[in-house]
């Protein structure tokens, strides 16, 4: 029986699909990011922290998922 229920929780989450608009979001935000970059070199120094930023963050939340 457990195995079973494990198999009907890894279905339901591989059908899941609500995180996906937020990520498609988030891409769409680095795109537009880039590009503007890209177009106003002056403002490429602000999104090349913005993004170190977020890289840092990501990677405290990662270290802090794992332990």
């Amino acid at each position: 029986m457990n195995k079973f229920t494990n198999l009907v929780w890894k279905m339901r989450i591989l059908k899941d699909t609500r995180g996906q608009d937020l990520i498609e979001y988030a891409l769409m935000a680095g795109f537009v990011a880039v590009a503007a970059g890209a177009i106003m070199p002056g403002v490429a120094s602000t999104i090349s922290s913005i993004f170190g930023k977020v890289g840092s963050v990501l990677t405290l939340a990662d270290n802090a998922s794992a332990s």
